[in-house]
Formats: C-alpha cells, sequence, structure tokens
C-alpha cells in the first residue's frame, strides 16, 4: 500500500470515527431527554403523597393560571389519585358529580360531554381544574373560600359569607358550621404546601 493510500485511509477513518462519535452523542442527548420527560410525567411518588398525571396537571394549571400544587391537593384531599366513584354519586380523580359536570360542560362548551368521560384523567382534571377556577374567581382569588366550596358546594359557603359579613367579621376556617369541610380545607391547605415542597419539578414549579 503506498503512502498516499495509507493516508486516505487513516484520514476517512477519523472522519468515520468521529461521525461515529456524533452520533453517539445525539442518541445519548435523545435518551436522556426521554427519560427526563417520564419522570416528569411519572414522578416518583413519596410515601403518603402520591402524584401522577403531573403533565396533565401542569398543563390545566397554566391553562387556567392555578397553582399546580392546589390541584394535586385537591386530587390528594378527593381521591388520593385513586379514581373512584364515590356513595353520593362523585366521579374520578377530582370527584366530581355528573350535575356539577353538566354545569362545566354547558359553561365551558363541552357540548359532546357524557357522564362517563369523568372516568378519563385528562378530563376529570380539566374539568376539575375549570371548576376550581370558576370558584376562586367566584370568591375574588380567596383560595380558603373556594376550596371549602368545592366541597361543601357554593352555596353553602356564599351563605357562611353573608353571616360572617352581617356580623362584621371574615369567615374563617374555624367558623365554617361543618367539621367535614373544616377539615377538608385544612388537608388541602397541608397538601398544597407539601406538593409544592416535594415535586416542584414534577408540577413546574421551578
Amino acid at each position: 500500500m503506498s503512502a498516499r493510500t495509507r493516508t486516505s485511509t487513516r484520514t476517512r477513518t477519523r472522519h468515520g470515527t468521529r461521525a461515529l462519535g456524533t452520533l453517539i452523542g445525539i442518541a445519548v442527548t435523545v435518551l436522556l431527554v426521554t427519560l427526563l420527560a417520564t419522570q416528569l410525567q411519572h414522578a416518583p411518588s413519596e410515601p403518603g403523597l402520591p402524584l401522577q398525571d403531573a403533565s396533565t396537571i401542569r398543563r390545566q394549571a397554566g391553562e387556567k393560571h392555578l397553582d399546580p400544587a392546589l390541584i394535586a391537593a385537591i386530587v390528594y384531599a378527593e381521591s388520593k389519585f385513586e379514581p373512584r366513584t364515590s356513595s353520593a354519586g362523585a366521579l374520578g380523580l377530582m370527584q366530581i358529580l355528573p350535575e356539577t359536570a353538566a354545569f362545566i360542560a354547558d359553561k365551558s362548551g363541552g357540548i359532546r360531554f357524557t357522564t362517563s368521560d369523568l372516568a378519563t384523567p385528562a378530563i376529570n382534571l380539566a374539568y376539575g381544574s375549570w371548576y376550581l377556577r370558576y370558584l376562586l374567581d367566584h370568591y375574588e382569588g380567596d383560595e380558603m373560600l373556594a376550596v371549602a366550596a368545592y366541597n361543601a358546594g357554593l352555596a353553602n359557603v356564599d351563605s357562611w359569607v353573608a353571616t360572617a359579613r352581617g356580623e362584621g367579621s371574615r369567615l374563617t376556617v374555624a367558623d365554617m358550621p361543618f367539621p367535614e369541610t373544616r377539615e377538608y380545607v385544612r388537608r388541602v391547605t397541608r397538601a398544597q404546601a407539601e406538593y409544592r415542597s416535594v415535586y416542584p419539578h414534577a408540577l413546574g414549579l421551578t
């Protein structure tokens, strides 16, 4: 083999090696990005503090201008991320009653909605998040009142607020007549803080 041939061969070898290295680098980058996306969607749950459908929660929070940790906390208080039907007939992750879902569908333009849709996590989270935004707007951003209404109903909380105002005071958790609602608001508030602390990356908070 001539010197020119050997030089040409070495050159081709070096170019081939560099090309292979570039391809390997690209493949590794794609793999890491895929793994990261998977981890964000299916973040490992902490004992006693589950989290699923994180990407859907992030998307709904962004679209409806909500704290994703608040959505997660409501889901935790309602179902602990285990979709089921309650004795009252509430369905799915955010435990939405069919009549509430029909109201949401009417207001949000969901003309093809059927009750069975609430079994789909993405739809359930979308409807529950829409209703949470509706309650927050109704109470001018007051999370405590919105969370209480999510549990006790809008009419009840409106009545409690009116009574407190009539007495010249502001409704507090301790003033709420329903023990279940008092505990519900406290549980959601605790869980919201815990989700912000434990899952900041999965919930898009950092």
